[in-house]
């Protein structure tokens, strides 16, 4: 369904074939209500262009406009600016066209394309906070209006499931686990027990040793840790998933960090034989010396000790879903303070030669009353849950009090 301002764009470059002027020519919204609806500079460009006075201009292209339809009278005010002031019939007509469209008027896209969206991306092991509501209800909003656009989406959780923090997790499920905690709240046990195994480590070396040796374990493949771990991610992905279905959240595919730790020697490797990589103080690192802004901060892959790191999981996720999912649009949502991470990560997917649309999807933190991080009074994050709770009981305290009379099922669903 054709829009005001398509039809008057198209009507504006009507008039200016007639008027003998080239084709062309702009409308956008009208930038003060006093002023009409829309607007178009074209007769102050074609003046500067012409030498000609643009009022002038402006008269002779509308003496050429036919918008009677859809607009009053249009008016030239200022330098040259035309301005249009839709008709009320017109506004009312379009209304009721829209209403009995099921796509209010809004037209499929030419040519879709395959988006992969990476938003929510939780830890394992960790409750969900507040702060992951914004990843989660941006990239869910981003891949719904794709979708409705006619894009072929691809919404990938990829949640936090490796990394150091692990051998914590291990070390205390064999020492410290409470079996009946577990069972009445998972992930506030596995929270515990980390905790609980950090602080002895931090005062007992041979717990933190100890624990470092469990990591290794489960690096290396060992099937009790291997057991222990995927347990922990498990009973993750239960309770997140409680969280995405009080929320109407679904993903796609869960591609998660430790999905591409097979892929990870192949990333470095390769940027080492086409020479984007180089060897610095025992690191392999990819320098910017040819961008401004990046020129001091290149970005590390491997470590000097031979580790990886969320850099190089990133890259690998870029060549995933290029080659594998086949995706030409890759958008992360992710939040601000990772701004530079992901301009690295581009700079050498576009260097690798990757020519999708690469995006990331910024947002700022979510603060209290005190314009301070938003956290519990013990200073630890607000989990998503007890936000949650809090929301429904507020909310169904609000309609009992306006809608006594509804049944206590009607509540509940509203």
């Amino acid at each position: 369904m054709e829009t005001f301002q398509s039809q008057l764009t198209r009507k504006l470059s009507e008039a200016l074939s007639s008027a003998g002027f080239p084709l062309g020519g702009e409308v956008s919204p009208a930038t003060d209500p006093r002023f009409g609806d829309y607007q178009s500079n074209e007769a102050l460009v074609l003046g500067k262009q012409r030498g000609e006075n643009p009022r002038k201009i402006a008269e002779t292209i509308i003496a050429n406009l036919a918008v009677t339809e859809i607009s009053e009278q249009p008016s030239v005010a200022g330098a040259g600016f035309i301005n249009f002031t839709l008709k009320r019939e017109a506004v009312e007509t379009k209304i009721a066209a829209l209403l009995g469209d099921e796509r209010l008027g809004v037209e499929k896209v030419s040519s879709p394309r395959k988006i992969v969206i990476d938003f929510g991306s939780p830890n394992v092991a960790k409750p969900m906070h507040v702060g992951h509501i914004r990843s989660t209800f941006l990239g869910d909003a981003l891949a719904r209006i794709a979708e409705f656009l006619g894009h072929d989406v691809i919404r990938d959780n990829h949640i936090g499931d490796w990394g150091t923090q692990f051998g914590m997790v291990i070390w205390g499920w064999k020492n410290l686990l409470n079996l009946e905690s577990l069972k009445r709240d998972p992930i506030a046990e596995l929270v515990r027990i980390y905790k609980e195994t950090n602080e002895r480590a931090t005062q007992d070396e041979a717990v933190r040793e100890a624990a470092r040796a469990e990591l290794v374990k489960l690096q290396a493949g060992d099937r009790e840790n291997y057991s222990i771990w995927k347990q922990c991610v498990d009973l993750s992905m239960q309770e997140f998933s409680k969280a995405y279905e009080l929320l109407d959240i679904h993903y796609d595919i869960v591609r998660g960090e430790s999905f591409y730790n097979d892929r990870l020697p192949a990333v470095v490797d390769r940027l080492l034989k086409s020479g984007l990589a180089e060897i610095s103080e025992g690191a392999v690192c990819v320098f910017f010396r040819d961008i401004p802004e990046l020129a001091d901060k290149p970005c590390i892959i491997r470590k000097s000790d031979g580790g990886y790191n969320y850099a190089t999981t990133d890259l690998a996720t870029v060549d995933y879903r290029i080659k594998d999912l086949k995706a030409n649009a890759v958008w992360y949502v992710v939040g601000a303070p990772q701004i530079l991470h992901f301009k690295q990560i581009f700079a050498i997917a576009r260097r690798e030669g990757y020519a999708a649309d690469f995006h990331h999807v910024t947002f700022g933190s979510i603060l209290g009353a005190d314009r301070k991080l938003m956290k519990t009074r013990s200073g630890e994050n607000v989990p998503l849950r007890d936000l949650l709770e809090e929301g429904i009981t507020r909310a169904r305290a609000i309609i009992a009090q306006k809608n006594p009379e509804l049944a206590e099922s009607e509540r509940n669903e509203i």
